[in-house]
């Protein structure tokens, strides 16, 4: 099977062909950097790293850029809310957004252009519309001609005369003097100066840049003119994405990305999230509550990407059940492999797998097969993750026959290969796990000589009928994730929970 993708341009599913073979130029919409991240961004960049993992793994060589939006109106309201400067608003939720996605285990982007970094490729951009006759001057202001572009409209489905110029917030933040325009359905490129704001020197006075403008010169400094992929959230399909259409597209006469994707949105027990309803959930707020990073990006990866999906309390906790079963089919290897005979160096490659035809693994063992065919089906992570519960449940079935008989009928060497498998497919989903913080976590700092110790305390304290000692220290050790169990002929056995 084939990779088929959902283009939001086309309205329907294609064959995922990349402009130039073996090569993919991926253009992810980033962040305003005027607060911590939400919910909805956790969504979306979560998707796109997955989407990113995946076709690194099938072989591809990608090219990954996410910009910042580092000059905004909402960063300027910031910074005289707090009497400090643009700059340190926007360096502040910079920092935090780096911050928050390594929580949550998502690659670093190859570039990370920023607005201000861009002003020279914006002003060139605009004054090649300028020259093509899509542009105007206004009073410093400089505006797009809409109407002057016949396509406007093809990736939301609008038809201009059914359009308001305040369709989105995000516009009448933009553009607040219409009088300037020669149209209503106009947008600016470059706004005029104002008193105490930032300001950079061009052909039409001190200004800055339009919100639209940025990421059209962005993604052509960054990665040409037509990339393979421009991806974000719906909410930017129009006017942001539409807008971006209309710019890069009237100066090359190219066009802009070949495919158009979007992730749904988050809403929260069905609401949509807001600060006015007291619903609004950062990402750190979230981990901060006691959800593990690994569990959130699970819950992500369990919706359907295109789909809406529901933040609620049973959900999340349906997702951290989910990831404990993961997990310990993710930790099978380290807990039980040397009882299973596997060597040191059996282990420390399978930390590293990564199960792919790419990199090693075997792509006709039906797990893989599976596991691509769901993926390549538009990226179906939930029925991709359905081949990692059969797997992580299966060794975990075996896990407990290790500690509960002490052994395991099921071939030493098939127990490796289906560890690798599932360790290598869920990293390509992101998910996975450390072995040092796993056995840190799991064992509260004890090391396996000092468990056994104590074990050696317990068995002396109950040859002696100290009762009480030995449940002491039985408790002790549960409390700090160890399970006993005593096993005939007076042999103790022990597992991390």
């Amino acid at each position: 099977m084939t990779l088929s993708v959902y283009n939001t341009l086309k309205r329907s599913l294609e064959t995922f062909e990349p402009v130039a073979p073996g090569k993919v130029g991926i253009y992810c919409c980033g962040v305003t950097v005027y607060d911590y991240c939400h919910l909805g961004h956790a969504r979306s960049y979560i998707v796109w790293d997955t989407v990113r993992r995946y076709l690194m793994w099938q072989g591809y060589q990608v090219r990954y850029v996410q910009n910042f939006t580092d000059i905004d109106d909402k960063i300027l309201n910031r910074a005289r809310q707090e009497g400090s400067s643009m700059e340190e608003v926007a360096e502040r939720y910079t920092q935090s957004y780096f911050e928050d996605m390594a929580q949550l285990n998502i690659l670093a982007a190859d570039a990370y252009p920023r607005a201000t970094h861009t002003i020279d490729g914006i002003k060139r951009l605009i004054y090649e519309l300028e020259q093509k006759d899509y542009a105007y001057a206004a009073a410093g202001d400089v505006y797009y001609r809409v109407r002057q572009f016949p396509e406007y409209g093809k990736l939301s489905g609008r038809k201009l005369e059914d359009m308001r110029s305040g369709a989105s917030g995000r516009v009448e933040v933009e553009d607040p003097d219409s009088a300037k325009k020669q149209d209503a359905f106009d947008f600016a490129l470059w706004k005029a100066a104002k008193p105490g704001e930032p300001a950079w020197e061009s052909p039409w006075g001190m200004g800055r840049p339009g919100w639209h403008i940025e990421c059209s010169a962005m993604v052509r400094d960054c990665l040409g003119e037509t990339i393979d992929i421009h991806a974000g959230g719906a909410d930017l399909v129009f006017p942001h994405h539409e807008n971006e259409i209309a710019q890069s597209e009237a100066v090359t006469g190219k066009p802009l990305a070949k495919y158009w994707m979007h992730n749904g949105f988050v809403t929260v027990n069905g609401e949509k999230m807001s600060k006015s309803l007291g619903n609004f959930t950062t990402i750190r707020d979230l981990l901060s509550s006691g959800v593990e990073p690994m569990a959130l990006r699970l819950f992500v990866l369990q919706g359907q990407y295109r789909k809406p999906l529901d933040f609620t309390e049973e959900a999340i906790a349906g997702a951290t059940n989910a990831w404990q079963t993961l997990k310990d089919g993710l930790l099978f290897g380290y807990q039980y492999g040397q009882q299973l005979g596997w060597d040191v160096e059996m282990l420390s490659k399978g930390a590293g797998v990564q199960g792919s035809k790419g990199a090693g693994g075997d792509a006709s063992l039906s797990p893989v097969a599976k596991f691509q065919e769901a993926i390549d089906d538009d990226f179906n992570f939930p029925n991709a993750l359905v081949v990692l519960f059969e797997l992580a449940k299966d060794l975990r079935r075996e896990g407990n026959l290790l500690v509960h008989e002490g052994k395991t009928d099921a071939d030493a060497q098939v127990l490796w290969s289906q560890w690798q498998i599932l360790m290598g497919l869920s990293g390509v989903l992101g998910l996975q796990v450390s072995p040092d913080e796993a056995i840190l976590e799991e064992t509260g700092g004890l090391t396996d000589g000092e468990i056994e110790a104590l074990i050696a305390q317990r068995t002396a304290a109950r040859k002696a009928k100290d009762f009480g000692e030995s449940d002491r220290i039985r408790d002790e050790l549960k409390a700090q994730g160890i399970t006993l169990i005593d096993a005939p002929g007076g042999v103790t056995r022990w597992h991390r929970n």
